[in-house]
């Protein structure tokens, strides 16, 4: 579970200081999938970056599992990201040098799992996305929607209590937006994962049980009546 409390970001532009969080509070339980709105520049990647522990709070606690990142070193915290959060990105982020298993297989590196196990994982992670029948294919001869389901099954191989995505569907079509989002919230759901994520599309935004929203640094949360 985590726990924000008090969480402020602070940036200087020039001689100017911007408040991207502004003493954010906000609880998000096990398993809970939140969905995070706001406009350009209002703090949402920011935030997400807080709970992925990609960056630290000027003030404030960001507690996982009891556990305040802020106040890891730079070892304890890359652990608990390789071990404990999967990532995903608008952009796939995947090495174009290697095919879609050897992408997935890249999450377990850090974990020292042994070549046999990490090839069954990542086989294993990309059958459970769909593409059982791509595992030798190079990103470029993927599909945009293709190449989300490896950055996905890549996230998840390595067995992460929470997942984070920043705009996943950014760069797909509608109806690959579509796919994208069933193949997400069936993660979800078969791994119990606590499931976070910033998006600017309102359908979207409409399904999930719990909508925070982002405006000049400070959070709103409400229940999702229409999810």
């Amino acid at each position: 579970m985590y726990e924000l409390r008090g969480v402020t970001k602070r940036y200087m532009r020039g001689k100017e200081s911007i408040n991207a969080l502004a003493g954010i509070d906000l609880t998000i339980g096990d398993g809970d999938r939140l969905v995070i709105q706001g406009p350009t520049g209002g703090g949402k990647s920011t935030l997400l970056q807080m709970l992925g522990g990609l960056d630290r709070p000027t003030a404030g606690s960001v507690e996982l599992d009891g556990v305040d990142m802020a106040k890891l070193s730079e070892a304890k915290l890359t652990k608990v990201r390789s071990e404990n959060i999967g990532f995903v990105f608008q952009s796939f982020n995947l090495i174009p040098t290697l095919t879609a298993q050897e992408n997935v297989e890249t999450a377990l590196v850090p974990l020292r799992v042994k070549a046999k196990e990490r090839r069954e994982r990542a086989a294993a992670a990309l059958e459970s996305v769909g593409l059982a029948e791509r595992l030798g294919h190079l990103p470029a001869e993927l599909s945009g929607g293709q190449q989300q389901r490896v950055a996905i099954a890549r996230a998840l191989v390595k067995q992460p209590k929470v997942l984070l995505a920043d705009e996943p569907t950014g760069n797909l079509d509608e109806s690959m937006r579509d796919e994208i989002m069933d193949v997400l919230e069936a993660m979800w759901k078969e791994h119990g994962l606590t499931f976070i994520m910033v998006t600017h599309d309102s359908a979207i935004a409409k399904k999930a049980p719990r909508l925070a929203t982002i405006r000049k640094g400070k959070i709103t949360v409400k229940e999702n009546a229409g999810a």
